[in-house]
């Protein structure tokens, strides 16, 4: 996916979720296995209520390729969940 609309795929209507989102593109997404880049592609299809959830209020998302890339955009982003 070319990175332009790639942003725009992102945009969502949350700004907890485009401050998430926008820089992990910018400084992350390059560097990624072409296969999270597909999963990227796929979490960007999901409801914003459901990132939202993720990655803010931490909870894990039961489809495992998307617990995976959830799991990267954290650990680039301290989104870490409490231990």
């Amino acid at each position: 996916m070319e990175k332009n609309r790639l942003y725009w795929a992102a945009r969502r209507g949350m700004l907890e979720l485009d401050l998430v989102l926008l820089p992990f593109i910018d400084n992350v997404y390059d560097t990624l296995e072409q296969s999270d880049k597909e999963l990227f592609w796929a979490l960007l299809e999901c409801e914003d209520q459901d990132m939202f959830s993720w990655f803010i209020d931490k909870v894990d998302p039961q489809e495992p390729g998307t617990l995976k890339i959830v799991k990267i955009i954290r650990s680039h982003t301290g989104l870490q969940p409490d231990d």
